[in-house]
């Protein structure tokens, strides 16, 4: 991640008074909850598993009773994108999970075994591709067309080739809230609608919200969406009221690949670990884990991610910054310019008088 420097200790994190930034032991017991509690609980999401099924979606909205929406967050609407498979477009009020497809191509060389002309053999034109001296060098042709396939098996679409021929992957990762650390929309809420749970998840309160939309601007993801026609805000609970009953969340339950991974949000991270070191053992030099780092903008994620490109290819911000971090030092240096301001104030007033 990449580190943004200024002069202020709240930005910096190096503010031992400052909960908006940093590391967190215990973000649940941060939240107030003193007793003892459940573990902090999140999502693993591998995407070199995940086939694009959409049964996450499907699990999603059937399980929340959410409206149908196109591509275009256009409610009780069906409609395609036009663009590739992915229709569901982005997440949003009625949308809280996301499997994205991103088609990657690049120009690549395939040499396959060359044949002679129909009938040259008969016109004294060239050896006939049956004939039986021209098998060594098919069967040669053949076996470096088979190599040359499995060498390619793994590759970056982002280096390209001479030759004319096209190789296609698929990349798709089903995307969520991450239910932040540091949460922006959390800190900004002015009704209490969103608040943190007993398992460290971020969930809104319909009931409560008043549609202000300052937890929208707030979201250095942005995935918290205002619902048109309602104005209030809805995103993922991560299925707070099936964890309370002690079940999984509607989404990992019906992942057929496990691509969705729930539990326990250090067991996940060791998983990731070593899922990251076995790709990275294999060849997959491009695999990275998205949200994993505590230290970065957002104190680390609840729901982190197993990439196998940039996260700008998947429309995922390359470093979050949660939008509240340096709230201590703006309210520091806008009280010393009040203190200023009154302070200059106060001078002409006396100056005046003595005058």
């Amino acid at each position: 991640m990449t580190t943004i420097s200024s002069a202020s200790a709240a930005f910096t994190g190096r503010d031992p008074g400052n909960r908006l930034y940093g590391p967190v032991p215990d973000v649940t017991e941060q939240a107030g909850y003193v007793e003892e509690h459940p573990k902090r609980v999140g999502f693993f999401t591998d995407t070199s598993v995940c086939i694009g099924c959409k049964a996450c979606e499907v699990a999603c909205k059937e399980w929340n009773t959410l409206p149908m929406d196109d591509s275009h967050g256009v409610r009780d609407a069906i409609g395609l994108s036009g663009m590739s498979f992915d229709n569901t477009g982005q997440l949003g009020a009625n949308s809280w999970r996301h499997v994205a497809f991103i088609e990657q191509s690049r120009t690549v060389d395939l040499p396959m075994p060359t044949f002679g002309r129909p009938g040259d053999d008969r016109h004294d034109h060239g050896p006939s591709v049956a004939g039986s001296g021209d098998h060594d060098s098919l069967a040669t042709a053949q076996q470096s067309s088979v190599l040359n396939a499995e060498a390619l098996s793994e590759f970056d679409p982002q280096t390209g080739q001479s030759g004319a021929d096209k190789q296609v992957r698929w990349l798709m990762s089903s995307d969520v809230c991450k239910h932040c650390t540091h949460a922006g929309c959390l800190d900004v809420c002015p009704t209490g609608a969103l608040f943190r749970t007993e398992f460290g998840t971020v969930v809104v309160q319909g009931d409560i919200c008043n549609g202000c939309g300052y937890c929208v601007a707030s979201c250095p993801y942005g995935v918290i969406d205002q619902r048109k026609g309602d104005g209030r805000v809805f995103k993922c609970t991560m299925c707070y009221d099936r964890l309370t009953d002690g079940l999984m969340p509607a989404c990992a339950t019906a992942c057929p690949t496990q691509s969705i991974q729930f539990g326990d949000l250090d067991e996940l991270q060791a998983r990731a670990d070593a899922r990251l070191a076995t790709l990275q053992g294999q060849g997959v030099e491009t695999a990275r884990l998205y949200g994993r780092d505590e230290s970065d903008g957002v104190g680390g994620v609840g729901a982190f991610f197993l990439l196998l490109d940039e996260p700008e290819v998947y429309g995922l911000p390359p470093d979050p910054i949660v939008t509240t971090r340096d709230l201590p030092a703006m309210w520091k240096a806008a009280g010393k310019a009040a203190a200023m301001m009154v302070g200059v104030a106060m001078t002409a007033i006396l100056g005046s008088r003595r005058s």
